[in-house]
């Protein structure tokens, strides 16, 4: 890989997918502040979210390749956000149990030396199994939901609520590889 490749985001489960790729990167997180008014699609958010951070790493830096992503939750046409509260993460799991909800993850890269960007977006299905106040009482206990948008990691204990899913399981944890791929590929940066 020619261009030095930077991850936006802090997330340890984007760092071990990329690791898990072969990928040599640094992270330097944005932390810019999440705007959850929405004015568009859900897919395309999620991919200007994504676009914002890159962009904002990417100002920092003459060279390298600005990976951004944002993952977000849908139920019912409204974004689960990242619980801040023992109370908000029971409320989003009680209203995920037993039902459908999306995934949709996007992702941007900044070429930082010439801010040519390109930017894609995931988005897969998840169904919920019937869930008891105790199991989550017990998962939220844990402390797993706190950092995570819809209250949930379907890499770690949350796993056990998933009944089913549709699409890219890598996209519901975060970073979707297979589209990821083909984006570096229009970079000239291949995985394999």
């Amino acid at each position: 890989m020619c261009k030095s490749l930077i991850l936006a985001s802090a997330s340890p489960r984007r760092q071990q997918l990329l690791s898990q790729l072969g990928l040599k990167f640094s992270v330097e997180p944005s932390n810019l502040d999440e705007d959850l008014n929405l004015k568009m699609e859900f897919g395309p958010y999620a991919a200007s979210l994504a676009l914002k951070k890159a962009m904002a790493v990417a100002k920092k830096h003459q060279k390298g390749l600005v990976l951004g992503a944002d993952t977000i939750v849908v139920l019912d046409d409204k974004i689960l956000g990242k619980p801040h509260t023992f109370e908000e993460a029971q409320e989003m799991l009680t209203s995920l149990s037993g039902r459908w909800h999306r995934v949709f993850t996007g992702l941007s890269l900044v070429d930082a030396s010439t801010k040519r960007y390109v930017s894609d977006f995931e988005e897969s299905r998840v169904k919920f199994k019937e869930l008891s106040s105790l199991e989550i009482q017990n998962y939220i206990k844990t402390g797993e939901p706190m950092d995570k948008a819809g209250a949930y990691g379907i890499q770690g204990k949350g796993a056990l609520f998933v009944e089913k899913i549709e699409g890219d399981y890598y996209n519901i944890v975060g970073l979707p590889l297979f589209t990821l791929s083909k984006m570096l590929a229009q970079f000239d940066i291949k995985v394999l």
